[in-house]
């Protein structure tokens, strides 16, 4: 948008853009404007006083010694800082920054030669004489100031130290003896250095000192009598490792201590307890990640100690994978950190790495566009200028995304029939652009319309752009409890699945609120009502989208009369994480769990929070096939953390192509049996057509170059007829949003949903559930965690008490699949006649390794 708006500005003059914020690297914004004015409004903060890694381990390390109120240490000594003196001070500072007048600002600081003199910040600015200094340019008295040993490392109000306030006004000679001084001398004593070194060759900066973290929260509780304090941790391990820490020490006694943790999973019920105030003669200790940086403030935090670390995360474009990893915190970041401080009123911040650290970190976290995929982007591009390039067009915005990037998201548009090869936008992608969901979304819902299963599609499209509504537990037992209670809720719609746990969820809260049961639903299942609320209102404005655009009739009560049949629902889902699809491995060498194979040849774990994590399969019977939200990379390796389990029949319908060949012990033996020449090689053809050619024959399926499954030539060439008629039937749609399907389409929609209703799921997963009992009820919860189902208790069985049919009926009147549809329990039947071939293709073959194969892949170029 900045990129047309900036092409757009000449052309109209009388168009005026102001941008807003209060992180913005308003110079980087400016030169993309063509120097555009830069106009800056100071906020009032309340001062803070800054602590580096250096400065906490002498704190630590002087017992004694009040580090927050120095006058009771026993010195004796008085501040020079009177009530006339700061006022004194703080005119001197105004008019020597207004009026070059220096002589009072030096005279006050030469009359006391001591730090709280010439490290005195203005009241209302947070301006030190340094800064000054710095800014006009004053060589003689900045050196002077450093003589006296003056705090470089001070911040005004607005995050600038005197190094950027020389900087900024171009005083380079300032700049560089202010820098040199900075780099020579890292910690203000060598004895700090001293203790710098010997704690940095003693632990690994990268992790978590929950240890120096409690004695300093023991420093601060000592030398203060009040005050909430607010630790920045990365993520959920570090919040609860901290906690177990403290609560297992004299921070246990709540009589004294309150120990909170504010993290997006936790209920929402945990989370307001940051913002109330403590009772008198308890300290509040607030554990949080980055979400208390600028989301929230909490107004009686006094102290925050800073880990300088955060979980981040990014996107390699290279091996198409999301990045989650703990990195360091921007000097933005640092400065939003110290802020949370001073917000009500004047407070200290501990920064728990060195000042050469601090000095080192980037100005500014990396933008989006460069860390995400961007397909949403690119096909954005498309809408509004059909005819550029989407990589020249890219290349005009303020961070350019790397080549890669752009490559990756035009292929993945390409695949879902979005664009072209020459990357001409279709019908089909102009209508997926329309929706303010990713592109795959906007497909998922436009198949959920057709296959009548709109409810389960709406709801799998909000939670992936919102989350999904389970909170975590602080207690270890309750966790047990609440992963159990997700494999529950899962199970009523075939279990072994992590999205269609949210569904389910979604499904059994509506009914629980209308019987006014949602509290002892969401206690009972551990779901975030509040969540819950916003998923709702999100499939409402989608639901309202799709009206406007023509997607939905005025009656709706059609569209989800397959909601509740599990092998559709697992369809939808199919729709919309395609291609994320890969097949479940036993457990590698020295491993106790599988792993997941993806079309790439990567082997990447399943996450303990995910419902199948402890999943267990026949090996005999062929490897279970998975779709998947994402793979990360994380500190500990590659995973994915939402998947399914899912049959083989949605894959054939969706997938962008299918080769066919005779199986592979047919062409191995009559590759050994054939001479080499002409004769033998003709010869041999003419058995492969033969074999292919016959109805009964059994004939290998390849999808997508990788996944081979065994059928009969008939049952292949059935499914590449339905294939053909469903990418007719989203075609229709897209061009005629409001019509009726032909007659041959219609029907053709409802064999698609009564071939998906037979589930298809393999017969061979672990199904330990002989005991009947609901995770809710059981008191051995913990085997829910080992399984992906768990037969559904009386409780969810009485909100949704519909009684399902044997399979989808045909709806006339809008020839579309229908059918009401109660509960089906999985009965884990096997794949149907479309089972997993043994021995599967190279993964740099064109086909299944036969000269002799057929690819079906879907034309869609040719049928637009």
């Amino acid at each position: 948008m900045l990129a047309i708006l900036r092409d757009l500005l000449p052309m109209y003059p009388h168009l005026h853009l102001v941008l807003m914020s209060a992180t913005i690297d308003a110079e980087r914004f400016s030169q993309y404007f063509n120097g555009c004015p830069v106009i800056q409004v100071p906020g009032h903060t309340y001062p803070v006083k800054t602590f580096y890694l250096e400065d906490v381990l002498s704190i630590l390390q002087s017992v004694g010694d009040n580090h927050l109120n120095p006058e009771t240490n026993g010195l004796g000594l008085d501040s020079v800082l009177t009530d006339d003196y700061k006022s004194s001070m703080d005119e001197a500072i105004s008019i020597a920054l207004v009026s070059d007048e220096f002589d009072p600002l030096i005279e006050l600081i030469s009359i006391e030669q001591n730090p709280e003199i010439f490290n005195y910040q203005h009241s209302e600015t947070g301006v030190t004489p340094l800064m000054v200094f710095a800014r006009k340019g004053q060589l003689g008295d900045v050196c002077m100031l450093l003589s006296f040993g003056v705090d470089c490392s001070a911040r005004d109000h607005d995050g600038k130290s005197a190094l950027d306030w020389a900087q900024q006004e171009n005083q380079v000679e300032a700049y560089e003896v202010i820098k040199k001084h900075m780099d020579c001398s890292p910690a203000k004593l060598p004895e700090e250095n001293e203790l710098l070194k010997k704690y940095l060759a003693t632990i690994n900066p990268e992790h978590i000192d929950t240890v120096l973290i409690e004695r300093l929260l023991r420093k601060i509780c000592t030398d203060s009598n009040e005050g909430a304090i607010l630790v920045f941790l990365p993520g959920w391990e570090d919040i609860n490792q901290t906690r177990e820490r403290l609560l297992a020490s004299s921070f246990r006694d709540s009589s004294k201590f309150l120990v909170l943790s504010l993290h997006s999973m936790i209920p929402s019920s945990e989370q307001k307890k940051v913002f109330k105030r403590a009772p008198a003669g308890v300290r509040k200790i607030i554990l949080s990640t980055n979400i208390a940086e600028t989301a929230v403030t909490i107004d009686d935090v006094v102290f925050v100690i800073d880990s300088g670390r955060m979980k981040e995360k990014s996107y390699d474009p290279y091996n198409n994978v999301s990045t989650l990893h703990t990195s360091w915190v921007s000097r933005a970041n640092a400065r939003q950190r110290e802020g949370r401080a001073g917000r009500c009123q004047p407070g200290t911040c501990y920064h728990l790495y060195s000042r050469f650290r601090a000095a080192s970190l980037p100005e500014f976290q990396i933008p989006e566009i460069k860390r995400m995929p961007i397909e949403e982007l690119c096909l954005q591009v498309k809408l509004l200028d059909p005819n550029s390039k989407i990589a020249d067009f890219l290349k005009k915005t303020l961070d350019p995304p790397v080549t890669e990037t752009v490559k990756n998201a035009i292929t993945v548009l390409q695949d879902l029939g979005a664009l072209t090869q020459n990357e001409q936008l279709t019908d089909l992608g102009e209508k997926l652009g329309s929706l303010p969901v990713h592109p795959s979304t906007s497909k998922m819902l436009l198949f959920g319309i057709l296959m009548n299963c709109l409810d389960p599609a709406l709801t799998l499209a909000c939670a992936a752009d919102y989350r999904d509504p389970f909170f975590l537990p602080m207690a270890p037992d309750e966790r047990k409890r609440a992963a159990a209670a997700k494999v529950e809720l899962a199970s009523l719609y075939g279990g072994y699945s992590d999205q269609l746990a949210v569904v389910a969820a979604f499904d059994c809260w509506t009914c629980a609120k209308v019987n006014g049961q949602e509290a002892l639903f969401c206690s009972k299942y551990f779901v975030a009502s509040n969540t819950m609320n916003m998923l709702s209102s999100m499939r409402k404005q989608l639901h309202s989208e799709l009206t406007q655009r023509g997607f939905l009739p005025a009656d709706t009560s059609a569209c989800s009369l397959n909601a509740k049949v599990p092998g559709i629902i697992s369809a939808v889902l199919v729709a919309g994480a395609y291609p994320m699809v890969g097949r479940l491995l036993p457990p590698r060498k020295n491993a106790r769990r599988a792993v997941l194979e993806t079309a790439s040849g990567a082997k990447v774990r399943l996450h303990p929070h995910s419902s199948n994590f402890n999943l267990s399969f026949n090996k005999s019977s062929g490897n279970p096939l998975m779709v998947f939200d994402e793979i990360t990379r994380g500190d500990g390796g590659m995973y994915v953390k939402n998947c399914s389990v899912v049959g083989s029949y949605p894959l054939l319908l969706l997938a962008t192509e299918i080769a066919v060949a005779p199986p592979d012990d047919v062409s191995d033996e009559d590759d050994e049996g054939s001479s080499g020449d002409e004769a033998g090689k003709s010869t041999l053809g003419q058995q492969k057509e033969e074999i292919m050619s016959s109805p009964d024959n059994t004939v290998s399926v390849v999808v997508d170059r990788w996944l081979r499954f065994d059928a009969t030539a008939l049952d292949v060439a059935q499914i590449y007829c339905l294939r053909e008629r469903l990418a007719s039937a989203i075609l229709f749609k897209v061009k005629h949003p409001q019509d009726v399907l032909p007659p041959a389409l219609g029907a053709t929609m409802y064999a698609i949903a009564c071939i998906l209703s037979y589930d298809g799921l393999p017969g061979n997963l672990a199904t330990k559930h002989g005991s009947g009992q609901s995770s809710t009820d059981a008191s051995g919860s913990a085997e829910g965690r080992k399984v992906g189902f768990i037969l559904p208790g009386g409780f969810l069985m009485s909100l949704l008490s519909e009684v399902p049919p044997n399979a989808p009926h045909h709806q006339k009147s809008s020839n579309h699949p229908g059918g009401g549809s109660g509960h089906i329990r999985s009965s884990r039947a096997p794949a149907g006649r479309f089972n997993q071939s043994q021995q599967h293709p190279g993964r740099n073959s064109s086909g299944p390794g036969s000269s002799a194969s057929q690819s079906f892949k879907r034309q869609r170029d040719a049928a637009r």
